[in-house]
């Protein structure tokens, strides 16, 4: 019988969504990252031109896209050697179905991530266990996850830490992947790419990567895999008979997203102004901001309980994420999403700092 699953984390975030729904200028939704700037014009014309589309997909992707995902991972990731390319259902269906694709009996995964990488363990009946990025403490493991830039930290691992996690998938003959959905979202780093560091030697290796923040196409569900060939193929075959096909018209607007990177840095761009707003101001809440150097997210702590500051924010009209819903080791963290409108974060901060003088004077009545 299968192990059972986790209840939805995020169903326990139902009463304090309804204190932020009440406050009279409404709700700011910072807890779920959800894009909301418009996809690129161009992305969803090329979705229309397509949209007449009566034949079945390939499972391995057109040849256009096969090709556009192999030179943009040459020009962006660095990659070398022999790869092989796979469009996948967005990043999350992969995540949760990969070791049952394997066949993973132990795997290994991020002890502050995202829930979906236990899940997939657990659907594979697998032995999980929550690791440290340090691959000298892991254990034997026939599949290990890695996430950076990660969520919900925003960590951006070194390249030394990447190597030490290739030459401990080599010596245990174990599969390494990399989830790299936020790579092109660097701040105050510039991640690094596994597929750079394996300097070609790209056996037992993947990275996932996925178009849903990069190019705002969350709702395509449009992602794809890079890495060992013979894994690759070995993966297709089952998702073949599994119909695990992307819509062609999907697999042209990844098409058109790939071939271009100035809708990249303006998104980058976007994201990384909201963080450069909204930590400040979290920070003269009492808030520490840990990490975040990358992606769409901030880390912060207040040393209390990530519910009291959830409850915090949601009686100022904001969401945000506990960061026990992902991981022991995030209980007194919160998860700030920046997927909301300029508008939306200015009033962020607005509110928080209205509140942080309110609290300034309410401490000087009482010191008197």
């Amino acid at each position: 019988m299968r192990q059972k699953l986790p209840d939805f984390p995020w169903d326990a975030l139902a009463p304090f969504g309804a204190i932020a729904r009440n406050h009279p200028e409404g709700v700011i939704d910072l807890s779920v990252g959800t894009p909301v700037d418009a996809t690129p014009e161009f992305i969803q014309q090329t979705l229309q031109e397509f949209s007449n589309s009566p034949g079945y997909p390939l499972t391995a992707g057109t040849s256009q896209l096969r090709s556009a995902i192999d030179q943009w991972a040459r020009k962006t990731l660095g990659a070398t050697g022999d790869f092989g390319v796979l469009p996948i259902i967005g990043s999350k269906e992969f995540v949760a179905w990969l070791p049952s694709l394997i066949e993973a009996k132990q795997v290994l995964y991020p002890k502050i991530a995202y829930p979906t990488y236990l899940v997939g363990a657990l659907l594979a009946q697998a032995q999980a266990t929550a690791v440290d990025i340090d691959a000298s403490t892991w254990p034997i493991a026939e599949l290990a996850w890695i996430n950076s830039p990660a969520n919900p930290t925003g960590r951006v691992h070194s390249e030394s830490e990447l190597a030490a996690a290739i030459n401990w998938a080599k010596s245990n003959d174990a599969i390494l992947v990399s989830d790299e959905c936020y790579l092109e979202f660097g701040d105050s780093k510039v991640p690094t790419s596994i597929l750079k560091i394996s300097n070609g030697d790209n056996k037992n290796i993947l990275a996932v990567f996925s178009l849903s923040k990069r190019s705002s196409m969350a709702g395509y569900r449009a992602a794809f895999i890079v890495g060992d060939p013979d894994l690759i193929t070995r993966i297709l075959e089952v998702r073949k008979h599994a119909g695990m096909m992307v819509p062609l018209p999907i697999q042209a607007a990844m098409v058109a997203a790939l071939s271009d990177s100035d809708h990249v840095a303006e998104q980058r761009a976007r994201y990384n102004k909201r963080r450069s707003l909204l930590a400040p101001a979290l920070q003269r809440a009492g808030f520490t901001i840990e990490h975040s150097e990358a992606g769409l997210y901030i880390w912060a702590t207040r040393q209390e309980s990530a519910w009291e500051s959830v409850q915090w924010l949601a009686e100022l009209g904001i969401l945000a994420t506990p960061g026990i819903f992902y991981g022991e080791a995030g209980q007194s963290h919160i998860r700030i999403a920046l997927t909301a409108t300029d508008e939306q974060i200015a009033t962020a901060v607005e509110r928080i700092s209205a509140q942080v003088g309110r609290d300034v004077v309410n401490q000087d009545e009482k010191d008197r």
